[in-house]
């Protein structure tokens, strides 16, 4: 009960003793916010970046989840045409079975070459269902010049920018493409350019074609297609969606993989990043600790006299010990809550205005970044904050207590 009691009168002190050395009390405060705002700035920037590439990725390529037959994702992109899903009307119909808050649409891929009257181009296709894409997939894929595809263009076709760039084509224009039937033969169809198509990767777009899928199915002579994809209107919900999935497929000859499983260079992103900012974590760590105890010490050993008095007058060492670091601990426990209000105000006005950024590597189209506000990180920056505080206050509080008495009393003159 003493002890309680004791608690609560050296904090009603130490706020006290707070007020009093209001200048030493700013200095470890603004070390202390500073440190929070920028963990929580610095998180949620990258964490904007994951985002950022996430729905690029999906919204311009994979979707949320796809749906192959099996064996499709180790042989598929080289053999696309002996991995079909036979009937897709069917497939689709157990898959709405799901409560899906999205869109299903098939896709069918094909490579041949791409001719405007004076060369060929390798390519690569893609079959799509145009109004479902369009409305699941088109904030991330930019018209450069032309529209988008519709239902009514039976034989229009999308080229990526790099591939009109490279032979010269414009809306309007007639092109053909010359590929192989599921039989071997050679097959070619007549296409007219309706636009022409920016993703977030120059790659895609060099070598690109987006046509419907009746007439891919016609290039092929097949009304199989390749993968069924699945629009969520959340990507948070991917995980369960694709849980639901594949009870929902079990059974079948098929296999199912999220976003996540199909981008590599997105995995070996996140964990660059990640790793990077584990490093940046301790040197702001490392940082606020050495300011605060700059700080501290400089408070600390400019009291001692006051602490050789309040010794001298029978208090034991150990409460001028507890006394200290309660001080200490108050100061990180209001640094850390005003720097993450602080944070969280400068998040929204920076997320308000936007920050443009270039292109991503082996990108031509830049974004507007944005910080995201993530409860764990803010959490971190807490335990950051008071445990920086507290670090930086032990050794000082120690080798003060540990003053003879009456050295301590020479301070005061």
């Amino acid at each position: 009960m003493r002890f309680g009691i004791i608690d609560s009168l050296m904090l009603k002190l130490a706020a006290r003793n707070l007020y009093r050395q209001v200048t030493h009390s700013l200095m470890t405060l603004i070390a202390i916010m500073s440190g929070v705002i920028s963990i929580i700035i610095v998180s949620g920037w990258i964490n904007d970046i994951f985002v950022q590439l996430g729905e690029a990725l999906i919204q311009s390529q994979t979707g949320h989840i796809q749906v192959y037959k099996r064996g499709y994702y180790e042989l598929g992109t080289r053999f696309p045409e002996k991995y079909l899903i036979p009937s897709p009307d069917h497939i689709k119909q157990v898959m709405s079975g799901t409560p899906i808050t999205g869109k299903i649409m098939g896709r069918l891929y094909f490579s041949g070459l791409l001719n405007n009257g004076h060369n060929d181009f390798p390519i690569t296709g893609e079959g799509i269902e145009p109004e479902l894409e369009s409305a699941s997939f088109g904030n991330y894929v930019q018209i450069v010049s032309g529209r988008m595809l519709t239902d009514n263009d039976q034989f229009g076709i999308m080229l990526g920018q790099g591939i009109a760039s490279m032979l010269g084509l414009t809306p309007d224009d007639h092109v053909t493409i010359l590929t192989n039937t599921l039989d071997g033969t050679l097959n070619s169809l007549d296409f007219k350019v309706i636009g022409i198509f920016q993703s977030y990767s120059n790659d895609y777009d060099a070598r690109a074609v987006k046509i419907p899928l009746t007439a891919a199915q016609m290039l092929i002579n097949s009304e199989g297609i390749n993968v069924i994809v699945v629009s969520l209107t959340n990507t948070k919900q991917t995980a369960t969606m694709a849980t639901l999935l594949k009870s929902q497929l079990s059974g079948l000859d098929l296999d199912l993989r999220t976003w996540q499983e199909l981008s590599d260079y997105y995995e070996k992103t996140v964990l660059l990043y990640e790793s990077q900012f584990k490093i940046l974590q301790w040197i702001i760590l490392i940082m606020v600790t050495l300011s605060v105890f700059n700080s501290v010490s400089m408070s600390i050993f400019e009291r001692v006299g006051e602490f050789g008095t309040m010794m001298a007058l029978g208090n034991r060492s150990s409460q001028v010990y507890q006394l200290i670091i309660s001080e200490n601990l108050i100061l990180g426990l209001v640094g850390s809550i005003v720097g993450v209000g602080l944070a969280l105000l400068l998040a929204f006005i920076i997320s308000a205005i936007g920050v443009p950024m270039p292109p991503p590597p082996n990108a031509s189209v830049g974004y507007i970044a944005q910080i995201q506000i993530i409860p764990f990180d803010i959490l971190i920056a807490v335990v950051i904050g008071l445990g920086a505080t507290l670090l930086a206050t032990i050794y000082p509080a120690r080798k003060v207590t540990q003053i003879k008495i009456v050295d301590a009393l020479r301070q005061n003159y």
